[in-house]
Order: C-alpha cells, then sequence, then structure tokens
C-alpha cells in the first residue's frame, strides 16, 4: 500500500547557503591645475596631478552573515622626480554583519556613511581614498528605515598619510548618529539625521566637547513635480570651546519631462558676522558630507568653513540634465555664489557653469 501527500513531493524553497562576489575597480585621475583657486600670479607654476586607485571589493554571504573587505592602494605618477610610487595602501571598508533577526542586523567595523543626499554624511566617492569610519552600526528595517551608527577613531597620524586615508582625517572621539527614513505615502517621505561628535579638549586632558547637529528633510512628490527643503540646526562648542550657533538650508523644486529633468534651488550656509561676538560661532560645517556634487562639480569649497573665510555661503543653482537618447544625456549646472555675511574678502560672487557629457555603452 503506497500513502503519499502533495508535501512529501514538495520541492524546498531556494535559500541562500554560501554567496562570494568579487569586484576590482581601476580608476586612473588626471589633474591639471593653472592657478586654481589661487589669485593668478607669476610665481604659481601650471601642475599635473595624476593618482590612481586600485581597489578590490570582496563580499561573502551565508545565511545570517555577510562579511565584506575593499582594500585599496593608491598610487602616484611622476611626483617629486619619482616615476611612480605608492601613496597609500590600506582597507576603506572591512565590516562584518551578522544578522539577529529578520529585520534587525548589526554592522561591525569599517565602514562608509552615506545617508541621504550625501551632504552631512558621504563616503566621498569623487576622492581617491573615499571615507568611511570605524565602529558599530546597528540597522532595523521594517515599516521604515532607522539605524543608529557609532564610531570612534584611534591615533592614525604615525601609520598612515592623512591624504590618501579614509579615516585619518577625522578629528573626533566619539560620533553618534541617528538616522531615520519613513515613507507616509507615495507622496511624502520624511527623513531625518541626528549627530553629535565628541572631541577631546586642545589642552590634551580627558575632558571633551561636543557639537551636535539635528535636522532633516522633507520631499513631495506628485507627477512630474517634486518639491524639498532640507535643514539643519548645529550648536554646542567648536575647537576655541566657543558656542556655536549656525543652520544650513537647501530648498529645491523640479520637474521632469519626458525627456528633461529642470532642478532650481539654493544652498544657504550661516556664517559669522562682522558684528557678532567671538563668543558665539554661527558657521555651519557641514559635517562629513560632500560639496563638490552640490557646488559645479569643482572642488572650489571643500573646507568649511576655511575656504568661506567663516563668511557662510548661499549657492543658487540650476540644473538642466536633458536625455538625448537612450544611452546619451547632456547636463548643464549653473551657479551663483555669495557671501552670506559682508566680508572685507573679495570677491564677495561669483558663478560657475559646468557642461558634463555622458554616454551609456553596453
Amino acid at each position: 500500500m503506497l500513502c503519499a501527500t502533495d508535501k512529501m513531493f514538495a520541492q524546498a524553497p531556494d535559500t541562500l547557503r554560501r554567496e562570494l562576489t568579487i569586484d576590482f575597480e581601476i580608476r586612473p585621475r588626471a589633474e591639471f591645475r593653472d592657478n586654481f583657486i589661487w589669485t593668478p600670479a607669476d610665481t604659481i607654476m601650471p601642475n599635473l596631478q595624476v593618482t590612481q586607485r586600485n581597489r578590490i571589493s570582496i563580499t561573502y554571504r551565508t545565511k545570517g552573515l555577510r562579511l565584506h573587505a575593499s582594500p585599496q592602494e593608491i598610487h602616484k605618477w611622476g611626483e617629486s622626480g619619482h616615476f611612480s610610487q605608492v601613496g597609500n595602501l590600506n582597507f576603506f571598508e572591512l565590516y562584518a554583519e551578522p544578522e539577529i533577526t529578520r529585520n534587525f542586523f548589526v554592522r561591525i567595523g569599517r565602514q562608509a556613511l552615506s545617508l541621504d543626499n550625501g551632504r552631512i554624511f558621504s563616503a566621498a566617492p569623487w576622492s581617491q581614498q573615499s571615507r568611511a569610519h570605524e565602529g558599530i552600526r546597528f540597522f532595523y528595517k521594517k515599516r521604515f528605515e532607522t539605524d543608529l551608527t557609532i564610531a570612534f577613531t584611534r591615533p592614525y597620524a604615525g601609520h598612515f598619510d592623512p591624504a590618501f586615508s579614509p579615516v585619518a582625517p577625522h578629528t573626533y572621539k566619539y560620533l553618534f548618529v541617528h538616522h531615520l527614513k519613513h515613507k507616509f505615502s507615495d507622496k511624502l517621505i520624511l527623513t531625518t539625521i541626528q549627530a553629535m561628535d565628541l572631541f577631546r579638549q586642545p589642552a590634551g586632558d580627558m575632558r571633551y566637547y561636543e557639537r551636535i547637529t539635528n535636522g532633516g528633510r522633507i520631499e513631495y512628490v506628485r507627477g512630474p513635480m517634486y518639491a524639498t527643503v532640507n535643514a539643519y540646526y548645529q550648536y554646542g562648542k567648536n575647537a576655541a570651546l566657543n558656542k556655536i550657533r549656525a543652520y544650513y538650508v537647501q530648498p529645491e523644486i523640479s520637474v521632469n519631462t519626458a525627456r528633461a529633468l529642470f532642478r532650481l534651488g539654493a544652498e544657504v550656509l550661516s556664517g559669522q558676522k562682522n558684528t557678532a561676538s567671538k563668543a558665539i560661532f554661527n558657521s555651519f560645517v557641514p559635517l562629513y558630507g560632500v560639496a563638490w556634487k552640490f557646488m559645479g562639480n569643482m572642488n572650489l569649497f571643500t573646507r568649511f568653513p576655511a575656504d568661506v573665510h567663516e563668511k557662510g555661503l548661499i549657492n543658487p543653482y540650476l540644473f538642466i540634465i536633458y536625455q538625448s537618447g537612450k544611452k546619451l544625456s547632456l547636463r548643464s549646472d549653473m551657479h551663483l555664489f555669495y557671501r552670506s555675511t559682508r566680508s572685507s574678502v573679495k570677491p564677495g560672487k561669483y558663478g560657475v557653469n559646468t557642461l558634463a557629457l555622458k554616454a551609456i555603452y553596453p
């Protein structure tokens, strides 16, 4: 007598057992600079810089665990009389990611921190070394997405070249970041970022001072129309132990037609006023984000507030992206840069217009 049920013959669902992914990247970058940023002078000679990033990304996944390593070498060509030399050899990322439950997992080790549009926290892909942080990050994803990061720094200066290290330029001792993204509907999205970094006081003792940044973004989508406001308020103390009272605002509206995208908006970074008390620091610092893609795809302002002499910045912009075909697009960025407070430093305003051509090949 033979008895059988559907369960006996049903196939088990396909599940992930082991997966190994390896990617290799070679990224050469050549820059010719002639009086870049500086005032034109005969004593400054044109400079040709060539760097190359060689990075391999290895990801190993099993059920409940993900391991990732991204060793990279930064190579320099033709500098200081050398045909070539290694600028740095390090890890861009190196972490383990165990899954606690289906909706909760942890990432431990060196990792990139890219949040929202990258203005406050970014992996900085434009730079050869990129940017990463060392610590632990907790993720929860279900009806909303949220994560909490606790990072720290070590004394890297004696072992790594800060110019080509993804972690050595960080000056904080501890960093705490909470990020939340909730989609109320297909039309309304809210993102919040709360950050606090602790720095050791200049005296070198065990006392710390904190810098706190609170804010986020609200997005509204309706058909081809898109509107958003990104805003942050910064307070706490700076390296001189003065009180911080600074802000950042970015409103934007865009229209996406069948062939073209128009983005109109502005960035406003608060700055130090000439009449303000020196005990209050009003210059906003965009933490560990990027500036180049918001400011004409050029490294005109990368160190805030030093590059604007602590006077803040107003950056109205217009982006036009035209899709001429499936594999070809044309992009134009137009910017005007104003100081948000009056200053004796000149020029007070100037503009940048950049043009980019993008082609996609099979």
